[in-house]
């Protein structure tokens, strides 16, 4: 006698399931994606809300645009040479990227939170972030720290500390909540050989890495979001590809194994897209905290799904890293001197490497506040 197990949420088994929870279908050809109907509606709304954000960052700042010069330097490159200079080459990218990054790191923190199931499960908390770095201050110390190797440095850096962590957390099984710890042990550890390496290297690499190391989009430019680029138009596809199975194994291992999912080869592939994801996104932009914690549990939280959504988490972490973003770039002003009459600008760099805030200060305070509102919610009740 054979018996199947329904794993659908009790709305849909009874047929009373409400409009948010329908689930809404896009297909073409032998390709099909299901998402419920709250959950397009919370992507859709963050994806807006990280658009419209992008706008406001392009208009303000130490030398604010107008929108219909905005849109002149965008579409024509044309008006005012400092307004074109400003919003193609300063803000755009830093703008793009924030978005760029942000759904990286939105997604990656899904995917480990999921596999692990365990919501502290984020690459900045069990040390992958922290490999990442260490990668890549190695690459920044030893050959200059050109774009391409950077990025190639943070990637190999996060995937020896995930073989390194998931090695030490898997014997007699893998648990969230051993994960977590040993995670935080590796992050210390790491933590020590990011300060040898910046106390071995020479001044202008220490101080080229210190920046770096703060996790800031300040000084970024278009290689940094082509490199973004690139790389999730390769990993997303292949994350929204097993992100099916990802929610399978969200019910354990036994029952997704009886769903037909190889679940060891599932999780391997899961953890190489999800440290590639973070890599990219650590080398681009620093080891920026917060984003793959929050996003993922926030995007559950507002859009009442049963598990994580991929595409919701990511769109959740665009709109997160735009704000903060944002929010860092209006705290202090840089100072700007232009002459017009010869027809060139003068932009004092160092005066706006001081003065701008960094993305990653900013979204390490906010962290640490919605780290501990998440620990006193679930007071008393022995979750993590």
């Amino acid at each position: 006698m054979t018996t199947t197990t329904d794993v659908r949420p009790a709305a849909e088994k009874s047929g009373r399931a409400s409009a948010a929870a329908r689930p809404v279908r896009w297909w073409s050809g032998r390709v099909s994606f299901r998402m419920h109907r709250r959950t397009a509606l919370v992507s859709g709304g963050a994806l807006l809300l990280a658009a419209l954000l992008l706008l406001v960052s392009l208009c303000v700042g130490s030398y604010p645009v107008s929108v219909p010069d905005v849109a002149r330097a965008l579409f024509y490159g044309t008006g005012d040479r400092l307004a074109v200079h400003f919003v193609n080459q300063e803000r755009l990218p830093q703008a793009l990227l924030a978005i760029l990054a942000g759904c990286a790191l939105g997604m990656s923190g899904a995917i480990f939170q999921s596999v692990s199931r365990n919501a502290l499960a984020s690459p900045d908390v069990i040390g992958f972030n922290s490999g990442a770095a260490t990668g890549a201050i190695l690459v920044i110390v030893t050959f200059g720290g050109a774009a391409a190797s950077v990025a190639a440095g943070a990637i190999v850096g996060g995937l020896f500390t995930a073989l390194l962590v998931s090695v030490l957390a898997s014997r007699g099984g893998l648990h969230g909540i051993r994960l977590v710890l040993i995670g935080l042990g590796v992050t210390a550890m790491l933590g020590s050989v990011n300060s040898y390496l910046l106390t071995r290297s020479s001044l202008n690499d220490a101080q080229n890495a210190h920046i770096w190391l703060v996790g800031t989009l300040n000084g970024r430019g278009w290689s940094s979001v082509q490199i973004m680029a690139v790389a999730l138009l390769l990993l997303v596809p292949l994350a929204l590809l097993f992100g099916r199975r990802l929610r399978m194994m969200e019910l354990g291992d036994d029952l997704a194994t009886g769903l037909g999912v190889r679940v060891n080869h599932a999780r391997l592939a899961l953890t190489v897209l999800g440290i590639g994801l973070c890599g990219v996104a650590v080398a681009s932009a620093g080891p920026i905290p917060f984003i793959a914690l929050a996003a993922p549990q926030i995007a559950v939280m507002v859009s009442r799904s049963p598990g994580v959504s991929l595409v919701s988490a990511g769109a959740v972490g665009a709109g997160l890293l735009s704000a903060a973003h944002l929010a860092s770039s209006q705290f202090f002003s840089a100072l700007v001197w232009a002459d017009r009459q010869v027809g060139w600008i003068q932009v004092v760099e160092e005066s706006q490497r001081n003065n701008l805030l960094p993305v990653g200060v900013t979204t390490a305070v906010l962290g640490g506040v919605y780290l501990a509102w998440v620990l006193f919610k679930r007071r008393g009740t022995g979750t993590a």
